[in-house]
């Protein structure tokens, strides 16, 4: 049996307007068996960073050929155009604001720029009007080829790209979650290439103000205490035990969190 198109909403609408209710009767009407996955409608407004790190954490864990509308700064202009990316065996399917780059360690596998003519007269409401008919033409078996031109440049954003010094680590944070975890955009990969088991003092806010060790999970430290840890995103994570290390710590979005090492 064939099984049912996964088709997924990334988006910035919140859950108390009809933008999602709308989006979802018109894939239910156009792709009649489709498998609908809410990923987040929480994403702050036009927040492209927190809204590629959220998508891409949760499409790793995907099946092959599924369908993720991004509905997030979706309006299109010659500079970012609408587009079809092909990467990890699934389909991307937004405007490209750099939130593309974001999305992906590798270059994409195939890219179009969309050729659609969308379902209304009205251009602020894309991902109902021209995403979800790409969704349908490509769960229909239409060639990504066929849905527009090739699309071979992404616009470039490099958040998750930390400074690497010889002995230091400079980053920033990337993403604060609902349990007020921070996350920088330093991952474990780069931290033991740089560290070398080095002894290392990760700050924020100020000089004396950090963590020393790395943990292995939340309850390494007692209930309150401050930690650090490589989690499921492989991002270093900064955290309260059964706290909201965010608030307690004073650290928000686009902070710098620095790593030194040392002997």
């Amino acid at each position: 049996m064939k099984n049912r198109p996964i088709i997924t909403l990334t988006s910035d609408w919140g859950t108390r307007s009809h933008y999602a209710g709308a989006v979802k009767g018109v894939i239910l009407s156009q792709i009649h068996d489709a498998h609908i996955v809410d990923i987040s409608h929480e994403v702050n407004p036009f927040d492209i960073m927190q809204a590629s790190f959220i998508l891409k954490n949760a499409s790793a864990g995907f099946p092959e050929e599924s369908i993720h509308l991004i509905g997030v700064n979706t309006e299109a202009s010659i500079e970012t155009p609408h587009i079809v990316a092909r990467a990890n065996k699934q389909y991307y399917i937004g405007a490209d604001n750099g939130i593309f780059s974001l999305l992906f360690d590798k270059p994409v596998e195939d890219a179009v720029e969309l050729n659609i003519i969308q379902s209304s007269s009205y251009f602020t409401f894309s991902t109902r009007d021209v995403f979800v008919k790409a969704a349908r033409m490509i769960t229909s078996g239409t060639a990504l080829k066929e849905l527009g031109t090739p699309y071979k440049n992404l616009n470039q954003r490099f958040a998750f790209k930390p400074v690497i010094y010889d002995k230091r680590i400079i980053g920033k944070v990337i993403y604060i979650d609902d349990y007020e975890n921070v996350y920088a955009n330093i991952d474990h990969q780069t931290f033991r290439k740089v560290g070398k088991n080095k002894k290392f003092f990760i700050g924020y806010r100020s000089d004396n103000e950090g963590i020393s060790r790395i943990s292995t999970s939340y309850s390494d430290v007692l209930p309150g205490e401050k930690l650090a840890l490589f989690g499921t995103t492989g991002f270093l994570e900064i955290a309260v035990n059964q706290g909201n290390a965010s608030s307690l710590l004073g650290i928000t979005t686009e902070d710098t969190i620095t790593i030194e090492f040392f002997e």
